[in-house]
């Protein structure tokens, strides 16, 4: 039976509903970076409750909490949220990019790595139990340092094992396509690869190559209008179900700062994709049943894992 990994156990996919395929709930980023910048971390499990209530309440069903090793992930924690709103978790392995990794990511032998990944995918994180539903691993700005290619790597390695999906944080949409080549050369299944952040990197070109090699292509910045409006999202997604792969689509908010998120005092918050997106998706002549599949469809045949 094809299954998804959650904090409080194993699901059928046919119960995964509407999902967010890359958010965070509690965020403690290295030391260094959040002296930098204090508003990537979310140290709040009562704020991760309220957030979370509001997503419900709106009709999400599920989320995918992208907190890695080298950015504070808390899996218990994570479990005592899940205890609290009626909302699938789902937790990851693996690490963010260099400029966080801690030393001994570097120093660990090649094979332990994947080791790790494995253990966390099938037996659990530490002693807790609680298993990962995916790898995450990711890239520098228009770069991909020694240790992020060892990384990757190990998770295309671990990925034969387990049948785990991957995801990929890419800095600003940079370095997708070589990301991939790096993953196909290890033997990973690109098919169960997600590129991150790919909206960052408007692009239609670069969207078009990273889809024909059959990897999925991750949308989360709607609401930011920083980087641009949501009208340039849209004619993106538009061009993306034109050419035929509206089910190789992913889309998330990847609110991931105090300041994007309600219970904080921030926003737009877990209801904006739900609650306006997608009505502007509507609104712009996208199908209903398009929606569903992005939101709901998709994100099942991502995350599943389906072992012989």
């Amino acid at each position: 039976m094809a299954y998804i990994n959650t904090v409080l156990g194993k699901i059928d996919i046919k119960n995964l509903g509407f999902t967010y395929t890359h958010e965070h709930l509690l965020a403690h980023p290295p030391e260094w970076k959040r002296k930098e910048d204090p508003d990537l971390e979310l140290p709040s499990i009562e704020c991760a409750i309220i957030e979370l209530k509001k997503f419900y309440n709106a009709g999400g069903r599920t989320l995918v909490e992208g907190s890695t090793i080298d950015y504070g992930r808390e899996p218990e924690r994570l479990k005592i949220i899940a205890t609290q709103v009626p909302i699938n978790i789902v937790c990851s392995t693996g690490f963010n990019k260099a400029s966080y990794y801690p030393v001994w990511v570097k120093e660990i032998e090649f094979n332990d790595l994947v080791d790790l990944f494995v253990k966390e995918i099938e037996e659990g994180i530490g002693n807790t139990g609680i298993k990962a539903g995916q790898i995450k691993i990711g890239t520098s700005y228009n770069v991909i340092t020694t240790t992020e290619e060892k990384v990757a790597a190990a998770a295309a390695k671990a990925q034969n094992i387990t049948k785990a999906p991957i995801w990929c944080h890419t800095e600003n949409g940079t370095m997708g396509i070589e990301l991939l080549d790096i993953l196909e050369k290890n033997g990973a299944d690109i098919s169960k690869v997600a590129i991150g952040h790919s909206d960052r990197n408007a692009d239609y070109k670069y969207h078009l190559d990273i889809l024909k090699r059959g990897a999925y292509l991750q949308f989360d910045g709607p609401g930011k209008i920083k980087y641009y409006p949501d009208s340039t999202r849209i004619e993106l997604i538009k061009r993306i179900i034109n050419n035929g792969f509206e089910n190789k689509l992913l889309i998330s908010g990847d609110m991931g700062r105090k300041s994007y998120l309600s219970a904080y005092g921030g926003g737009p918050g877990f209801e904006y994709i739900i609650k306006k997106f997608t009505k502007r998706m509507l609104e712009e002549g996208i199908e209903q049943k398009i929606i569903n599949k992005i939101f709901i469809e998709n994100p099942a045949n991502w995350l599943q894992i389906e072992k012989d």
